[in-house]
């Protein structure tokens, strides 16, 4: 071992619960704040589901209430950000994130420059009709109506338009706006979990007169992933970021990270020590997540909280031959126990229960964690979607595995 190395006891169940620990899985962040969970824990996925509210109630206890509240402040905002995706960040990430997620508006307008014949010089001007429109508005415009608004600024796009998946110019406004931070998207009925939006002007605008440079936004942005999700590859932070190995490696390398011996991972010095002592736990620590929740998706690398003894376990509802150790992303829902992923679960609306598939023995403690969640959600989601398109028809499959056993 040389001196800038990191060594430690790398066993799987250690990791795993190190990862669960640094993600507040533990208990640490019981009873704190949605921005503080997300300033501590990492942005959380959003994409239409019900995965913010899960996470967030599985770290520190808040109910839908005091999130929607949090959202209402401004504590918290969805936002496109990281590789042009939305994701729930806190206030103190609202022109970081704006910033690493500019990349994808400006794509879309040059690929619609080049195949539709759109023009800078007409979105700018529908830009700026668009953000007439809703200063001039005494409440948040829906696109139908910031269409009507704007009338022959926006255009349609024909057919070409729509096989590209954009029928007319409008979406390249209000995306480009958004990344510039002139305008923000809220939920008109103030829930995260239902993808139906406004727009209003954001004022003061989140950027303001400090203007990151790219260099600077990864830099930034490496520096919170590490203190996240380490240990943590040059590849993992890759998948979070969508930044080109060239861009990476110049992101991290002012941050001094240090290697952990023997492996490909990264740690932030700053960790070091802390990662040396920790001692796993000797005593479960369940929780109920979604599929997509930061403990899984910061690395995007499900195998690591997998138990060998459970790759082989197929995945409910799937074609013959699908095993969970197979698997890019979870098929459903997780049941975690200090990191470990001990079970599958979805809602069964019309039971009004989870439905769980368990790799271990229900004990008084798993079993108060699913009464708990199954509470939460009966009570004030209703339903617990993976993402939009998710139903109670098309997990059904997913439902009937799980109770066949």
């Amino acid at each position: 071992m040389t001196p800038r190395e990191v060594s430690a006891d790398l066993s799987a169940e250690r990791l795993r619960a190190w990862w669960a620990h640094r993600q507040g899985l533990d208990g640490a962040l019981a009873g704190g704040s949605a921005e503080r969970v997300l300033v501590r824990a990492g942005w959380a996925r959003s994409v239409g589901g019900s995965g913010p509210y899960l996470g967030l109630f599985a770290r520190a206890g808040l109910d839908r209430e005091a999130v929607d509240a949090a959202v209402a402040r401004l504590d918290v905002h969805e936002l496109p950000s990281a590789r042009g995706c939305t994701y729930v960040l806190p206030r103190a990430d609202f022109a970081l994130g704006l910033t690493v997620g500019a990349g994808a508006p400006a794509g879309e307008l040059a690929a619609a420059e080049k195949h539709l014949g759109v023009t800078d010089a007409e979105i700018a001007a529908l830009s700026a009709a668009v953000v007439e429109a809703l200063a001039g508005s005494e409440r948040p415009l829906d696109p139908a109506a910031i269409r009507a608004a704007v009338g022959d600024a926006a255009r349609s796009l024909g057919d070409a338009g729509k096989k590209r998946g954009l029928s007319t110019t409008l979406p390249l406004a209000l995306g480009l706006l958004q990344a510039r931070g002139l305008i923000r998207r809220v939920p008109v009925n103030g829930r995260l979990d239902q993808q139906r939006y406004a727009y209003v002007r954001w004022e003061p605008a989140p950027l303001g007169t400090t203007v990151l440079t790219d260099q600077q936004a990864r830099q930034d942005l490496a520096r919170r992933y590490f203190d996240w999700a380490a240990p943590a590859s040059l590849a993992h932070f890759r998948w979070l970021s969508g930044f080109t190995a060239a861009s990476a490696r110049a992101a991290v390398e002012p941050i001094g990270l240090l290697p952990v011996a023997g492996t490909d991972l990264l740690m932030p010095p700053g960790l070091a020590d802390a990662f040396t002592g920790y001692r796993r736990p000797a005593e479960p620590a369940y929780a109920l997540l979604a599929g997509i929740d930061g403990l899984h998706l910061l690395h995007r690398d499900l195998s690591r909280l997998i138990d060998p003894a459970d790759a082989g376990r197929p995945v409910p509802g799937a074609k013959a031959g699908r095993v969970l150790g197979g698997e890019t992303d979870s098929p459903c829902h997780l049941v975690v126990d200090r990191g470990r992923i001990v079970g599958f679960w979805e809602y069964d609306t019309e039971q009004q229960e989870i439905v769980r598939q368990l790799f271990v023995p229900q004990d008084a403690a798993l079993k108060h964690a699913i009464a708990r969640t199954e509470a939460f959600v009966r009570d004030q989601l209703g339903d617990a979607r993976g993402f939009s398109l998710d139903s109670p028809k098309s997990r059904a499959p997913k439902i009937a595995a799980m109770r066949a056993g």
